[in-house]
C-alpha cells in the first residue's frame, strides 16, 4: 500500500467507507499544518547540519464559547482529533449533536458549535483524573464506571494468528513516518484482520499517543468503521486509559511497541481484551486474551557455544 510524504495531508477516506446516512455528520474545516520544522543543529563531531523536528503547537478547544482543553499535537488533522476526544471523553454520544468543528492557526484554537448545547458540561467536566499520557493524557472522573456497558466480540469472532501478527509489525516497520525522519511522536495505526491478513485501514503520528488514538476514533466514527474485526497498533505504552480507549472504539486486540501498566493488563483482563507488548519484528509478549491467540511458535535459538580463550 502506496503512502503520502509525512508531511502532506491526509489522503482522502475510501469511497466505500462513510458515515452511516441516518447520522448528519458535522461540518468541518480542512486546518493542516507542516508537519515538520527545519533546524540547525550541531553534532558531536562539530558539524552544523539541517535536522526536521516535530512541529508541536497547542490547540485549545472550546465547546459553544466555552474552553474545555488544551491539546498539543501535529495538526495534521486537528478536526478529527477534536472529534475522537469528544467521543472518547464520553462528552457527546452522536455526531447529530455537533454542528461544526472550525479549526483557527491563527488564533490555535478549535471552535465546537453544538446543535443543542451540552447539558451539564461543566459538572461532566469538572472531576478529572489527571493520568500518565503525553500530548493531553485526561480523562473524565466517570470514564472507567462507563466500562461495565463494554461487550468485546468473542474470541470465536475476533481472534489473530502469529503470522497475521508478525506481517503487521513488519508493515509498521516500512511505514514511512516522521518518527523515522524526526523521532519525538508517537504512532498509531488500525488493522482489518481477516482471513490471515492484516491490512491497513489508518495510520496517525502526533506529539501524544492519546492525539493519536483519538484522531484514529474520530476517523472511525465520521466513516462507520466497525472495531469488531480491526487490530489497533501504537508505539506508546499501554495504560489503562489507552485500554479503554480502543476498548471504547470496540478493538478486541491491541498491539504496543510499548510495554503494559498493571491497571491497563488489569482492564484488558476484565474486558476480555487481546494485549500485545514489546511487539517488534517477529518479537512479542502477548500479556493477556490468549484466547484470542493463534500461536505459531518460532523455533527456539540454539544455545551459545562458550569457547574459552584462556591458555591452558
Amino acid at each position: 500500500m502506496a503512502h503520502p510524504h509525512p508531511s502532506a495531508p491526509p489522503p482522502p477516506a475510501p469511497s466505500d467507507a462513510r458515515a452511516p446516512e441516518c447520522v448528519r455528520a458535522p461540518r468541518l474545516t480542512a486546518a493542516r499544518q507542516p508537519l515538520l520544522r527545519e533546524i540547525r543543529i550541531l553534532d558531536e563531531y562539530g558539524n552544523h547540519r539541517p535536522l526536521h523536528i516535530p512541529a508541536e503547537r497547542p490547540l485549545t478547544v472550546f465547546v459553544d464559547k466555552r474552553e474545555l482543553v488544551t491539546l498539543m499535537t501535529l495538526g495534521a488533522d486537528p478536526e478529527r482529533l477534536v472529534l475522537g476526544y469528544l467521543r472518547n471523553q464520553r462528552l457527546v454520544a452522536s455526531m447529530d449533536e455537533i454542528e461544526s468543528i472550525t479549526v483557527d492557526w491563527d488564533v490555535d484554537a478549535a471552535a465546537v458549535k453544538t446543535r443543542h448545547g451540552l447539558p451539564d458540561l461543566g459538572a461532566r467536566t469538572a472531576r478529572r483524573t489527571v493520568t500518565t499520557g503525553c500530548g493531553q493524557g485526561t480523562v473524565f472522573g466517570d470514564l472507567m464506571q462507563q466500562t461495565a456497558g463494554i461487550h468485546l466480540p468473542p474470541p470465536g469472532q475476533a481472534r489473530i494468528r502469529q503470522s497475521t501478527l508478525a506481517a503487521m509489525l513488519e508493515t509498521m516497520r516500512q511505514q514511512d513516518s516522521i518518527h523515522r525522519q524526526a523521532g519525538s511522536v508517537h504512532g498509531c495505526a488500525l488493522f482489518r484482520v481477516a482471513d490471515r491478513q492484516a491490512e491497513l485501514l489508518h495510520f496517525v503520528e502526533d506529539v501524544g499517543r492519546h492525539n493519536a488514538i483519538d484522531t484514529i476514533a474520530g476517523w472511525m466514527w465520521l466513516q462507520g468503521v466497525d472495531g469488531a474485526d480491526k487490530c489497533f497498533y501504537t508505539t506508546g505504552r499501554l495504560t489503562s486509559e489507552m485500554v479503554m480507549k480502543a476498548a471504547h472504539m470496540g478493538v478486541p486486540i491491541v498491539v504496543s511497541r510499548n510495554g503494559v501498566t498493571q491497571m491497563g493488563h488489569e482492564l484488558a483482563t476484565r474486558l476480555g481484551m487481546t494485549l500485545f507488548g514489546r511487539a517488534a519484528n517477529k518479537h512479542f509478549l502477548c500479556y493477556t486474551g490468549f484466547e484470542r491467540f493463534d500461536s505459531e511458535p518460532l523455533p527456539e535459538p540454539s544455545p551459545m557455544r562458550v569457547v574459552s580463550s584462556a591458555p591452558r
